[in-house]
């Protein structure tokens, strides 16, 4: 957030930005901008559709369209550029599975102070959730990842690489995008088996199951099969404690053949911990879902790789969304 005077007003818009998360929330849980698709329609054929009361729907409608996300006139109301690109599902680019994941989360944050008094976690960790929330998630991962791989792939230089380990890596989606930018690369995506499902339809269907395997294993739990000579961990490390965070990170060193390289995606603080605002108020939603999570900063990060062995440490020149950042490492030859 930038630095311009509190003022009550300010305040005020801060504290009540909720509601309008809530409504955005909503409307993609009840899936509707999938639902007016490329034609204006009215409030009632939303509500019949819904099987709600047109009342009730006509006012989520109109505060849609107060934000921007609709548009209305006399004929009723139409999707705007963005919410038919975003938030419909009939859009390649759809990106509601995160929003739903965060709708999962407001329940937690609604609990903050009594985390912050108790030093605990309040909510269950994903893989202990329901299949909706999981599947959430998972897509939700797949929703950024999609829209983050293009910029952030050709950043990472694999080249002279040909077997990748996707540590953590949920469906698969940054194993694939390694794998078109970098034609001699095979991948294996390495997550827990409730993963296996969700990975196996989307290497599938973005035609990479010649290239990109799955192993299903919990990488606080088990040994890393094979070898490889690069290993990429994106936004796993600030699910767990700094104990943890340094056995995964040498259980990639082991793994690695000499030469091999880890490239650590996460949403990195500042040294003195307070800002980027993102990652500030994410490490705060680690308090709230983990034992021990939290995000780290750039120092953390690159301390963890040289206590491993690690050497010729350093960020890489990327800023992703919500301040996302690469910190690069070499197994000694």
């Amino acid at each position: 957030m930038d630095q311009q005077t509190w003022t009550p007003d300010r305040i005020l818009k801060t504290s009540g930005a909720y509601w309008a998360t809530c409504a955005l929330h909503g409307a993609v849980a009840l899936d509707v901008f999938t639902r007016i698709g490329d034609i204006r329609v009215g409030g009632q054929r939303v509500a019949e559709q819904l099987d709600a009361p047109v009342d009730a729907v006509s006012r989520l409608l109109d505060a849609l369209a107060a934000m921007g996300l609709l548009t209305k006139d006399e004929g009723g109301y139409a999707n705007t550029e963005a919410s038919r690109t975003y938030l419909s599902m009939d859009s390649d680019r759809y990106i509601g599975y995160i929003i739903q994941h965060h709708h999962h989360l407001v329940e937690s944050w609604a609990k903050l102070p009594e985390a912050i008094l108790t030093g605990k976690p309040i909510r269950l960790p994903v893989r202990e959730k329901g299949t909706n929330a999981r599947e959430a998630f998972l897509m939700g991962m797949f929703n950024l990842a999609t829209q983050l791989a293009p910029r952030l792939v050709p950043v990472v230089d694999l080249s002279g690489c040909t077997r990748l380990l996707d540590l953590g890596g949920g469906p698969g989606t940054y194993a694939i995008h390694f794998c078109r930018h970098n034609p001699d690369l095979t991948a294996t995506v390495m997550d827990l088996p409730t993963t296996l499902p969700f990975a196996q339809k989307t290497i599938r269907n973005m035609g990479m199951g010649d290239r990109v395997a799955f192993i299903s294993g919990d990488y606080l739990q088990d040994a890393i099969p094979g070898s490889y000579d690069a290993v990429w961990m994106s936004h796993i490390l600030h699910g767990e404690s700094k104990k943890d965070c340094l056995r995964i990170i040498k259980l990639a060193f082991e793994c690695l053949i000499p030469g091999g390289v880890v490239v650590i995606h996460e949403f990195i603080l500042d040294d003195s911990l307070d800002r980027p605002l993102f990652p500030a108020l994410f490490s705060l939603n680690m308090l709230l879902g983990t034992e021990g999570g939290r995000a780290y900063s750039q120092a953390q990060l690159a301390g963890m790789l040289e206590t491993a062995g690690f050497v010729d440490v350093h960020r890489l020149d990327f800023t992703g969304t919500n301040d996302s950042g690469l910190v690069r490492g070499v197994k000694p030859t």
